[in-house]
């Protein structure tokens, strides 16, 4: 695996639990604004991160790395329309997965 694709796994890995940490309030994610806006920024990284690998290697294995480019695009330029139930799903129902095949790709 080129080194390059090494660090941007890396960086997805340490984006994804950067600001909640393994705390899963949903009631307190709703309440604090800065919460919010950063994990929104870390899940842009993610899809920026995941889009520099494509371009390196169009074959690695990461389950629905479009659909996270996708995201990041769409938080990006559709920030008056970023969902906080849709942000949260992401976070609690997605992210877990992604960790897990970075981390297995990371230690290969």
């Amino acid at each position: 695996m080129k080194r390059e694709v090494k660090k941007y796994l890396y960086d997805i890995k340490v984006s994804i639990y950067e600001y909640l940490g393994e705390k899963r309030d949903f009631k307190f994610y709703l309440q604090n604004k800065l919460l919010r806006r950063g994990v929104e920024r870390e899940i842009e990284i993610i899809g920026e991160a995941t889009n520099r690998i494509l371009k390196l290697d169009k074959d690695i294995k990461i389950e629905n790395a479009r659909q996270i480019v996708d995201t990041r695009n769409w938080v990006i330029h559709g920030y008056d329309k970023v969902d906080d139930v849709v942000i949260w799903g992401i976070v609690t129902n997605h992210l877990p997965k992604l960790k897990m095949e970075v981390e297995s790709m990371l230690n290969d």
